[in-house]
């Protein structure tokens, strides 16, 4: 069997409002809560487990999500539309606005927890030939 990422856990000050976040943004559906966790399944088979605990014990991190042209559109959408700041580099110097990487289209924004989240629609490097 190969190795494969099946779940990890992301800390919110609300795993309630950390994962309608991010369901809401993507069109995904929120799964009820188990134990401390809110479950989001995504495409691959992964979960993000998100689960509430103290601010000062959350540490920012990265998460970064491979989308369809047409995922992304929906999700730009959304986030023009919320007003949601965003930028077009993980630096935040590009603000209001997408990038065109490899291609494709990425865009950066914060969760309610403020871990920097990312939306592309071709990987690093391109798509293998």
């Amino acid at each position: 069997m190969s190795v494969e990422l099946n779940h990890t856990i992301v800390h919110a000050r609300n795993n309630r409002e950390s994962a309608d976040f991010f369901t809401e943004l993507l069109g995904l559906e929120t799964a009820p809560e188990w134990g401390p966790f809110v479950a989001v399944s995504l495409g691959n088979g992964v979960t993000l487990d998100f689960a509430s605990v103290p601010e000062e014990h959350i540490a920012p991190q990265h998460y970064a999500f491979l989308v369809s042209e047409e995922e992304f559109e929906a999700a730009y959408g959304r986030i023009v539309e919320r007003g949601i700041e965003h930028w077009a580099d993980p630096h935040q110097k590009q603000p209001g606005t997408i990038n065109r990487n490899d291609g494709g289209r990425g865009v950066y924004f914060l969760d309610p927890a403020g871990h920097a989240m990312e939306l592309l629609t071709v990987p690093y490097g391109g798509w293998p030939s």
